[in-house]
């Protein structure tokens, strides 16, 4: 077995065991998403470029000669000399309304957003369990634009609820809106930050899935 399958074999196995998929480990170094499946299952290229190898290796945490790197000291591609350690958050093809609600179940991701390991650790989330989503309306303004993205953290769920920002499901409709906790155990209140749309107020919780705490949010300068 020569040097190149063994690097095909390593890269499927990382990435059957990380959860990852071809697609979107090619946009993250800058290729059409078919990109790594043809890498690893036609063998073309036959090898991979100094500078993707580069950024895998450091994704996935893990030694450049697994991918086929050289085991004599080579010098980084000046590209990617000095990058930091990424991850790559699915950004999922629906939007949480901040207005009426949306009715979209479709939560296939529709590309990546790349983002710094060690920025992600210190915002207290593990990469595997956070995703990008597009706000859509305006009945979380000013704390939420339309068309905002914001990263959701799926792990702090019902079983964390407390005061905060959160995408969630009131009747089957997917919103973001703020989670006010009520004197009552148990109870909570869904409010919108803009004045002019309605609250639901000291509302039954069998009523809402959570679907996690909004923990970071980007936006566009128009």
């Amino acid at each position: 077995m020569d040097e190149s399958q063994n690097a095909r074999i390593a890269l499927d196995r990382l990435i059957a065991e990380r959860g990852e998929n071809y697609a979107d480990l090619s946009r993250l170094i800058g290729r059409n998403p078919a990109y790594i499946q043809q890498f690893i299952k036609r063998g073309t290229p036959r090898k991979l470029d100094e500078a993707d190898r580069h950024v895998l290796a450091r994704y996935f945490g893990v030694a450049e000669q697994m991918l086929g790197g050289s085991v004599a000291p080579v010098a980084i591609p000046a590209r990617t000399r000095g990058m930091p350690a990424v991850v790559a958050v699915p950004r999922l093809a629906l939007g949480a309304s901040a207005g009426v609600g949306t009715l979209d179940d479709d939560e296939r991701a529709a590309g990546v957003m790349a983002f710094d390991a060690h920025w992600l650790r210190h915002l207290g989330v593990r990469p595997q369990r956070v995703s990008i989503i597009r706000v859509d309306g305006e009945s979380m303004a000013p704390t939420l634009s339309d068309g905002d993205d914001i990263m959701v953290d799926h792990d702090d769920d019902a079983t964390r609820l407390r005061d905060g920002v959160y995408v969630l499901r009131l009747d089957g409709v997917l919103m973001v809106k703020r989670i006010a906790m009520g004197p009552l155990r148990g109870r909570f209140s869904v409010v919108s930050d803009n004045l002019h749309y309605p609250d639901w107020t000291d509302i039954d919780p069998a009523l809402v899935d959570i679907v996690g705490r909004v923990v970071w949010t980007g936006r566009r300068l128009v």
